[in-house]
């Protein structure tokens, strides 16, 4: 993840110095912002720890937790798909060249702050584009049939 950046040892630098990188999206890999009700929809549970277990499977990749802003966000990490329409982006943007990710250190997989809530597995570990926009088309489904 640290080749994201044209120096990936400033990268390297800001994993050991604050345990968290600044990285660019758009070339290595996107991201979709998930807001965590439409999370604890999809996975049918509240359970922090269900969740996790259940998230990582789902999606089949990496997802990064953040709770400082937004009432706690998800980020699934992604191939890019700079070419292709994404249908879910009032609600759960994709996020790619032009933005930037805090990406936590492997070894953060817990609160406080910025972790982990399914670690890449490998090199090049990414979530599908078109399984994350079913998990979002389900949270979504789950969610509506709540409402009514």
């Amino acid at each position: 993840m640290a080749c994201a950046q044209q120096a990936p040892a400033q990268a390297q630098r800001e994993w050991r110095d604050s345990g968290v990188a600044l990285l660019p999206l758009g070339s290595r890999f996107e991201a979709a912002r998930l807001p965590e009700q439409l999370v604890l929809a999809a996975m049918c549970t509240t359970d922090p720890q269900q969740i996790t277990a259940l998230l990582g499977r789902a999606l089949n990749g990496p997802v990064i937790y953040d709770n400082r802003t937004m009432g706690g966000t998800y980020y699934a990490l992604m191939r890019p798909r700079a070419n292709r329409a994404w249908t879910h982006q009032a609600v759960a943007p994709r996020l790619g060249a032009g933005n930037y990710l805090v990406v936590p250190r492997l070894d953060r997989t817990e609160p406080p702050g910025t972790h982990w809530a399914a670690l890449p597995r490998f090199e090049g570990d990414l979530c599908e584009p078109e399984t994350v926009a079913a998990l979002i088309a389900y949270g979504l489904n789950v969610s509506q049939g709540a409402q009514q």
